[in-house]
């Protein structure tokens, strides 16, 4: 099976994976419109050559919109390999294209966040320990894994701004594309339904380093504690906003 990385000259036919809708979906050129931007800021997209969510997505962690200490790494923002393209070795193809591809830029090590229990948008603890990473740092039951390059290098650590807004408050990115949509249906619910919501749009890697959260593609608070990195239709949220108020 052929992998397909994009490009600034391919990224408007290829199918970006987990938005499959036209290009003109507000969700697919949300997500192209950062895709974009960061490669050139040295992002790797790569895809199995397939309609699917079925790819990884990388950059080097000085550039990555998270707060993580480390030297001379690359982040991985996200590897997705979902329904009927599990068990087929392509999370594996696509994490060991990454391995190398940091081997080539002579990086120290490999960073991404997992958790030991499911949980959505997250890679799998138990692929990722399989495949050499280890835990180096936590937050929450968030873990930070880390895959070692080279030895005599510090570990990677967590450095999580301690602000954080009061009441009902989303952080979130353009990195996901169902982000864009479902903030402003989930905006215009808890407006319609007088829930005081705050959504906080990360707009750049400086941003993303004064959040007080790891998961800054979409994190929910509700006074100070953290409550989720789903993103949220209308009745999720509800169920949710439900059990908060029992």
């Amino acid at each position: 099976m052929e992998m397909i990385t994009l490009t600034k000259e391919n990224i408007e036919k290829e199918h970006i994976c987990c938005a499959i809708s036209s290009n003109n979906d507000i969700q697919v050129k949300s997500k192209k419109e950062w895709l974009l931007e960061q490669l050139d800021k040295g992002l790797i997209f790569t895809k199995m050559d397939i309609r699917g969510k079925c790819f990884i997505e990388y950059l080097p962690l000085e550039n990555a919109w998270i707060s993580i200490k480390g030297e001379h790494m690359m982040y991985i923002d996200c590897l997705w390999v979902s329904g009927k393209f599990q068990g087929l070795g392509y999370a594996s193809m696509l994490l060991n294209s990454c391995i190398e591809e940091s081997k080539k830029q002579k990086k120290n090590g490999i960073v991404i966040l997992s958790c030991q229990k499911k949980t959505p948008f997250l890679m799998d603890y138990k692929f990722l320990v399989k495949h050499g990473f280890e835990s180096v740092d936590q937050w929450g039951d968030i873990e930070l894994m880390y895959y070692s390059l080279h030895n005599n290098v510090s570990t990677p650590v967590f450095h999580i701004a301690d602000s954080i807004e009061d009441g009902l408050v989303i952080y979130y990115t353009n990195q996901c594309p169902f982000n864009v949509k479902y903030t402003q249906i989930l905006k215009d619910h808890c407006f319609q339904n007088n829930i005081p919501l705050k959504l906080i749009h990360i707009q750049n890697h400086q941003q993303a380093l004064e959040v007080p959260t790891p998961l800054t593609t979409y994190s929910l608070f509700y006074n100070h504690n953290f409550i989720t990195r789903e993103v949220l239709t209308p009745n999720k949220f509800d169920k949710i906003w439900g059990e908060i108020n029992e």
